[in-house]
Protein backbone atom coordinates (compact mmCIF):
# COMPACT_ATOMS: atom_id res chain seq x y z
CA UNK A 1 0.00 0.00 0.00
CA UNK A 2 2.79 2.39 0.95
CA UNK A 3 4.67 1.65 -2.28
CA UNK A 4 1.54 2.24 -4.41
CA UNK A 5 1.07 5.65 -2.78
CA UNK A 6 4.70 6.50 -3.50
CA UNK A 7 4.33 5.45 -7.14
CA UNK A 8 1.13 7.50 -7.48
CA UNK A 9 2.83 10.56 -6.01
CA UNK A 10 5.75 10.02 -8.38
CA UNK A 11 3.42 10.14 -11.37
CA UNK A 12 1.67 13.22 -9.95
CA UNK A 13 4.94 15.12 -9.51
CA UNK A 14 5.32 16.25 -13.18
CA UNK A 15 1.78 17.65 -13.25
CA UNK A 16 2.24 19.43 -9.90
CA UNK A 17 5.49 21.00 -11.13
CA UNK A 18 3.90 21.99 -14.44
CA UNK A 19 0.83 23.47 -12.71
CA UNK A 20 3.01 25.36 -10.24
CA UNK A 21 5.19 26.94 -12.93
CA UNK A 22 2.56 27.68 -15.57
CA UNK A 23 -0.63 28.22 -13.52
CA UNK A 24 -0.01 29.23 -9.91
CA UNK A 25 3.12 31.35 -10.36
CA UNK A 26 1.56 33.48 -13.16
CA UNK A 27 -1.60 33.88 -11.05
CA UNK A 28 0.47 35.10 -8.12
CA UNK A 29 2.19 37.65 -10.35
CA UNK A 30 -1.15 38.82 -11.78
CA UNK A 31 -2.64 39.29 -8.32
CA UNK A 32 0.52 41.04 -7.09
CA UNK A 33 0.57 43.52 -9.98
CA UNK A 34 -3.20 44.03 -9.71
CA UNK A 35 -3.17 45.10 -6.06
CA UNK A 36 -0.04 47.28 -6.23
CA UNK A 37 0.87 50.51 -7.97
CA UNK A 38 3.88 51.26 -10.18
CA UNK A 39 6.05 51.81 -7.07
CA UNK A 40 5.10 48.40 -5.65
CA UNK A 41 2.90 49.80 -2.87
CA UNK A 42 -0.44 48.19 -1.99
CA UNK A 43 -3.25 49.94 -3.83
CA UNK A 44 -6.77 49.14 -4.99
CA UNK A 45 -6.85 52.11 -7.34
CA UNK A 46 -6.27 49.98 -10.43
CA UNK A 47 -9.10 47.62 -9.46
CA UNK A 48 -11.42 50.60 -9.05
CA UNK A 49 -10.64 51.66 -12.63
CA UNK A 50 -13.10 49.03 -13.86
CA UNK A 51 -15.90 51.42 -12.87
CA UNK A 52 -14.65 54.07 -15.28
CA UNK A 53 -16.99 54.47 -18.24
CA UNK A 54 -14.56 53.17 -20.87
CA UNK A 55 -13.60 49.99 -19.02
CA UNK A 56 -17.07 49.29 -17.65
CA UNK A 57 -18.62 49.54 -21.13
CA UNK A 58 -16.04 47.07 -22.46
CA UNK A 59 -16.81 44.65 -19.62
CA UNK A 60 -20.55 45.10 -20.12
CA UNK A 61 -20.24 44.43 -23.86
CA UNK A 62 -18.04 41.38 -23.22
CA UNK A 63 -20.62 39.86 -20.86
CA UNK A 64 -23.46 40.66 -23.26
CA UNK A 65 -21.80 39.21 -26.37
CA UNK A 66 -20.59 36.15 -24.43
CA UNK A 67 -24.14 35.59 -23.15
CA UNK A 68 -25.66 35.99 -26.64
CA UNK A 69 -23.14 33.68 -28.31
CA UNK A 70 -23.55 31.07 -25.55
CA UNK A 71 -27.35 31.18 -25.85
CA UNK A 72 -27.21 30.80 -29.64
CA UNK A 73 -24.72 27.93 -29.35
CA UNK A 74 -27.08 26.18 -26.91
CA UNK A 75 -30.09 26.70 -29.20
CA UNK A 76 -28.16 25.36 -32.20
CA UNK A 77 -26.57 22.46 -30.31
CA UNK A 78 -29.76 20.88 -28.94
CA UNK A 79 -31.47 20.00 -32.25
CA UNK A 80 -28.12 19.03 -33.76
CA UNK A 81 -27.30 16.66 -30.88
CA UNK A 82 -30.82 15.19 -30.93
CA UNK A 83 -30.34 14.43 -34.63
CA UNK A 84 -26.92 12.90 -33.97
CA UNK A 85 -28.32 10.66 -31.23
CA UNK A 86 -31.11 9.42 -33.52
CA UNK A 87 -28.77 8.74 -36.44
CA UNK A 88 -26.87 5.54 -36.93
CA UNK A 89 -23.44 5.49 -35.36
CA UNK A 90 -21.60 5.77 -38.67
CA UNK A 91 -23.63 8.77 -39.87
CA UNK A 92 -23.46 10.36 -36.41
CA UNK A 93 -19.69 10.05 -36.32
CA UNK A 94 -19.34 11.74 -39.72
CA UNK A 95 -21.57 14.67 -38.72
CA UNK A 96 -19.81 14.99 -35.37
CA UNK A 97 -16.46 14.99 -37.13
CA UNK A 98 -17.58 17.88 -39.33
CA UNK A 99 -18.39 19.95 -36.25
CA UNK A 100 -15.18 18.98 -34.47
CA UNK A 101 -13.00 19.89 -37.47
CA UNK A 102 -12.82 23.61 -36.47
CA UNK A 103 -11.07 22.49 -33.27
CA UNK A 104 -8.24 21.12 -35.39
CA UNK A 105 -7.65 24.50 -37.02
CA UNK A 106 -5.96 27.46 -35.39
CA UNK A 107 -8.54 29.93 -34.09
CA UNK A 108 -6.75 32.86 -35.75
CA UNK A 109 -6.81 31.14 -39.16
CA UNK A 110 -10.51 30.26 -38.96
CA UNK A 111 -11.37 33.79 -37.79
CA UNK A 112 -9.31 35.32 -40.59
CA UNK A 113 -11.27 33.14 -43.00
CA UNK A 114 -14.48 34.71 -41.72
CA UNK A 115 -12.84 38.11 -42.12
CA UNK A 116 -12.28 37.30 -45.79
CA UNK A 117 -15.91 36.20 -46.16
CA UNK A 118 -17.51 39.20 -44.43
CA UNK A 119 -15.32 42.12 -45.56
CA UNK A 120 -16.59 44.75 -47.99
CA UNK A 121 -15.24 42.99 -51.08
CA UNK A 122 -15.42 39.56 -49.52
CA UNK A 123 -16.98 36.36 -50.74
CA UNK A 124 -20.42 37.15 -49.29
CA UNK A 125 -20.76 40.53 -51.00
CA UNK A 126 -19.35 39.19 -54.27
CA UNK A 127 -22.02 36.49 -54.24
CA UNK A 128 -24.73 39.09 -53.50
CA UNK A 129 -23.50 41.23 -56.40
CA UNK A 130 -23.81 38.26 -58.75
CA UNK A 131 -27.48 38.08 -57.72
CA UNK A 132 -27.85 41.88 -58.20
CA UNK A 133 -28.53 42.30 -54.50
CA UNK A 134 -27.20 45.15 -52.33
CA UNK A 135 -24.04 44.66 -50.28
CA UNK A 136 -24.40 43.39 -46.74
CA UNK A 137 -22.09 45.12 -44.26
CA UNK A 138 -21.36 42.81 -41.37
CA UNK A 139 -17.63 43.18 -40.76
CA UNK A 140 -16.52 45.40 -37.86
CA UNK A 141 -19.82 44.95 -36.04
CA UNK A 142 -20.96 43.18 -32.87
CA UNK A 143 -22.87 40.68 -35.04
CA UNK A 144 -19.63 39.68 -36.79
CA UNK A 145 -17.92 39.12 -33.43
CA UNK A 146 -20.83 36.96 -32.21
CA UNK A 147 -20.71 34.99 -35.47
CA UNK A 148 -17.00 34.35 -34.98
CA UNK A 149 -17.60 33.21 -31.40
CA UNK A 150 -20.38 30.84 -32.46
CA UNK A 151 -18.25 29.30 -35.20
CA UNK A 152 -15.24 28.79 -32.94
CA UNK A 153 -17.02 27.69 -29.77
CA UNK A 154 -20.05 25.72 -31.01
CA UNK A 155 -18.12 22.39 -30.88
CA UNK A 156 -17.49 23.00 -27.16
CA UNK A 157 -21.26 23.05 -26.66
CA UNK A 158 -21.98 20.12 -28.95
CA UNK A 159 -19.57 17.60 -27.43
CA UNK A 160 -20.74 17.57 -23.76
CA UNK A 161 -24.39 17.90 -24.78
CA UNK A 162 -24.09 15.00 -27.22
CA UNK A 163 -22.54 12.82 -24.50
CA UNK A 164 -25.34 13.71 -22.06
CA UNK A 165 -28.10 13.01 -24.59
CA UNK A 166 -26.54 9.73 -25.72
CA UNK A 167 -26.66 8.45 -22.13
CA UNK A 168 -30.43 8.92 -21.84
CA UNK A 169 -32.24 5.58 -21.92
CA UNK A 170 -34.44 5.56 -25.03
CA UNK A 171 -37.03 3.50 -23.19
CA UNK A 172 -37.70 6.50 -20.93
CA UNK A 173 -38.47 8.66 -23.96
CA UNK A 174 -40.64 5.92 -25.48
CA UNK A 175 -42.52 5.58 -22.18
CA UNK A 176 -43.26 9.32 -22.15
CA UNK A 177 -44.64 9.11 -25.69
CA UNK A 178 -46.70 6.02 -24.83
CA UNK A 179 -48.26 7.97 -21.95
CA UNK A 180 -49.48 10.59 -24.41
CA UNK A 181 -46.78 13.23 -24.15
CA UNK A 182 -46.22 15.28 -27.28
CA UNK A 183 -42.76 15.78 -28.78
CA UNK A 184 -42.46 19.19 -27.12
CA UNK A 185 -43.66 17.86 -23.75
CA UNK A 186 -41.23 14.94 -23.98
CA UNK A 187 -38.39 17.36 -24.58
CA UNK A 188 -39.34 19.70 -21.71
CA UNK A 189 -40.25 17.04 -19.14
CA UNK A 190 -37.78 14.26 -19.96
CA UNK A 191 -34.95 15.13 -22.33
CA UNK A 192 -34.16 18.62 -21.02
CA UNK A 193 -33.90 17.71 -17.31
CA UNK A 194 -31.79 14.61 -18.01
CA UNK A 195 -29.43 16.50 -20.33
CA UNK A 196 -28.98 19.57 -18.14
CA UNK A 197 -25.56 18.50 -16.78
CA UNK A 198 -24.21 18.35 -20.34
CA UNK A 199 -25.84 21.67 -21.19
CA UNK A 200 -24.32 23.33 -18.11
CA UNK A 201 -20.88 21.96 -18.99
CA UNK A 202 -21.27 23.27 -22.53
CA UNK A 203 -22.40 26.69 -21.28
CA UNK A 204 -19.31 26.93 -19.11
CA UNK A 205 -17.00 25.80 -21.91
CA UNK A 206 -18.45 28.41 -24.29
CA UNK A 207 -19.11 31.34 -21.96
CA UNK A 208 -15.62 31.54 -20.42
CA UNK A 209 -13.60 31.68 -23.67
CA UNK A 210 -16.22 33.99 -25.23
CA UNK A 211 -15.93 36.34 -22.25
CA UNK A 212 -12.13 36.43 -22.34
CA UNK A 213 -11.57 36.49 -26.11
CA UNK A 214 -9.65 39.31 -27.77
CA UNK A 215 -8.45 37.79 -31.07
CA UNK A 216 -11.94 37.30 -32.52
CA UNK A 217 -13.08 40.80 -31.62
CA UNK A 218 -9.83 42.29 -32.92
CA UNK A 219 -10.14 40.61 -36.32
CA UNK A 220 -13.91 40.76 -36.88
CA UNK A 221 -14.55 43.91 -34.83
CA UNK A 222 -11.81 45.91 -36.50
CA UNK A 223 -11.14 47.98 -33.37
CA UNK A 224 -14.76 49.19 -33.30
CA UNK A 225 -15.89 46.44 -30.94
CA UNK A 226 -13.62 46.79 -27.92
CA UNK A 227 -14.10 43.98 -25.43
CA UNK A 228 -12.46 43.74 -22.02
CA UNK A 229 -9.98 41.21 -23.44
CA UNK A 230 -8.85 43.79 -26.01
CA UNK A 231 -8.48 46.43 -23.29
CA UNK A 232 -6.31 44.09 -21.19
CA UNK A 233 -4.18 43.24 -24.21
CA UNK A 234 -3.65 46.93 -24.98
CA UNK A 235 -2.67 47.69 -21.39
CA UNK A 236 -0.01 44.97 -21.46
CA UNK A 237 1.33 45.32 -25.01
CA UNK A 238 0.83 48.98 -25.98
CA UNK A 239 0.44 51.02 -22.79
CA UNK A 240 2.89 48.83 -20.81
CA UNK A 241 0.72 49.41 -17.73
CA UNK A 242 1.00 45.96 -16.18
CA UNK A 243 -0.66 47.03 -12.94
CA UNK A 244 -3.86 48.17 -14.65
CA UNK A 245 -3.84 45.22 -17.05
CA UNK A 246 -3.43 42.79 -14.15
CA UNK A 247 -6.19 44.50 -12.16
CA UNK A 248 -8.62 44.19 -15.09
CA UNK A 249 -7.57 40.54 -15.43
CA UNK A 250 -8.48 39.98 -11.78
CA UNK A 251 -11.96 41.38 -12.45
CA UNK A 252 -12.29 38.97 -15.37
CA UNK A 253 -11.10 36.09 -13.18
CA UNK A 254 -13.81 36.93 -10.65
CA UNK A 255 -16.45 36.38 -13.35
CA UNK A 256 -14.81 33.07 -14.29
CA UNK A 257 -14.69 31.89 -10.66
CA UNK A 258 -18.36 32.84 -10.16
CA UNK A 259 -19.27 30.86 -13.26
CA UNK A 260 -17.37 27.84 -11.94
CA UNK A 261 -19.01 28.14 -8.50
CA UNK A 262 -22.49 28.24 -10.07
CA UNK A 263 -21.63 25.22 -12.22
CA UNK A 264 -20.34 23.28 -9.19
CA UNK A 265 -23.43 24.22 -7.16
CA UNK A 266 -25.72 23.04 -9.96
CA UNK A 267 -23.84 19.75 -10.35
CA UNK A 268 -24.02 19.13 -6.59
CA UNK A 269 -27.77 19.83 -6.42
CA UNK A 270 -28.38 17.68 -9.50
CA UNK A 271 -26.50 14.75 -7.94
CA UNK A 272 -28.54 15.06 -4.74
CA UNK A 273 -31.82 15.10 -6.70
CA UNK A 274 -30.79 12.05 -8.72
Amino acid sequence: MFHSVQIRNLFLAPFIIWAGIFIFVPLIFIIWYGITDAAGNFSLENLAMIFQTEFFKSLEMSVLLAFVSTAICLILAYPLCLILVERAKSAGLIITLLFVLPLWMNTLLSTMAWQTILEKNGILNQFLRLLSLPDFTLINTQAAVVLGMIYNYLPYMVLPLYVALSKIDKSVIEAAKDLGASTWQTFLKVILPLSLPGAVSGITMVFIPALTTFAISALLGGGKVLLIGNVIEQEFTFEYDWNLGAALSIVLMIFIVLNMILTFAFDSSHEEDS
